[in-house]
């Protein structure tokens, strides 16, 4: 009996709460927080529902933004800075290549098209750098050039423009403008961008800089300091040389001084001498009668 006491009350415990939520009548605690569960489920996809169709909205009015302002865009275009005309076509071919070295000329060809049926009156061409983050902001202002000429339709014509970077600006990035200024016989005036690129002036290297005519001079004076350095050691040689001793025979006594002789001396080396020459002549005069 003790054994089964525990085991009957684990049954009952077990059997009570399953009771409770499934034998129980529908306005019991149990369905009520079901419903209430359900409710709130409910309430939430309704929430999610509304937040979505208020983001499709936004959406929506985010996308018609964009519209109107290429819209206004358009408009700013059409009222701002002359066009190309659609009956017009242009061509650029830089001579020397697309190569810009400061202090250089550069040439270039510009070839304009009429393929409309009236004529073309083409103004002007000009040039410039521009800052090559804005290019509303101008570096250097080439001079127009004026053209005044009357192109056909179905006829071409082809201009010759050059101008020269300035020194400074080698070795830099900047936005090269050429413009070509046309209109056409209603007077409506168009302007045609034929070459609007970033471009990068070359450093000049055919002259001569510091640094190489220092080069140069430094070089210079090395090689006469080895020059002068030369001199001196051959001169110094020579002096340490010995003089040569010179004899000097009896025919050559004539310059040399004998005042510190005594007279007495000197009248006995001339006796001494004639009597030589006399001795000689007797032998010569001997030989001579033999």
């Amino acid at each position: 009996m003790r054994k089964s006491v525990p085991q009957l009350l684990l049954l009952v415990l077990l059997a009570f709460p399953a009771a409770l939520l499934l034998g129980g009548p529908r306005g019991s605690s149990g369905s009520g927080l079901l419903v209430a569960a359900q409710d709130a489920t409910e309430d939430e996809e309704a929430i999610e529902d509304t937040v979505v169709e208020d983001e499709d909205d936004e959406a929506e009015v985010e996308e018609d933004e964009p519209t109107e302002l290429t819209e206004e865009k358009e408009e700013e275009d059409l009222s701002g800075e002359p066009k190309a005309s659609p009956n017009a076509d242009t061509t650029i071919l830089f001579v020397k290549g697309e190569d810009f070295p400061a202090n250089n000329i550069v040439k270039f060809l510009v070839g304009f098209t009429n393929k409309g049926s009236e004529d073309f009156i083409v103004e002007s061409l000009d040039a410039s750098f521009r800052y090559p983050q804005d290019y509303q902001f101008f570096i250097q202002n080439f001079t127009a050039l004026p053209l005044n000429t009357v192109v056909p339709p179905q006829r071409q014509a082809t201009f010759e423009y050059s101008f020269i970077p300035a020194e400074p600006m080698g070795g830099r990035p900047f936005g090269l403008v050429i413009n070509l200024n046309y209109k056409d016989q209603n007077g409506n005036f168009f302007q045609d961008a034929v070459f609007n690129q970033t471009v990068t002036i070359i450093e000049k290297e055919d002259g001569l800089d510091g640094e190489t005519i220092f080069m140069y001079v430094f070089l210079a004076g090395l090689g006469l300091l080895v020059i002068v350095g030369l001199h001196q050691l051959l001169e110094s040689r020579k002096r340490k040389r010995p003089a040569q001793k010179v004899e000097m025979g009896t025919a050559s006594q004539n310059n040399v001084d004998m005042s510190w002789i005594p007279q007495e001396t000197l009248n006995q080396i001339m006796q001494s001498r004639r009597g030589e020459t006399n001795f000689i002549e007797m032998r010569l005069l001997e030989y001579m009668h033999l």
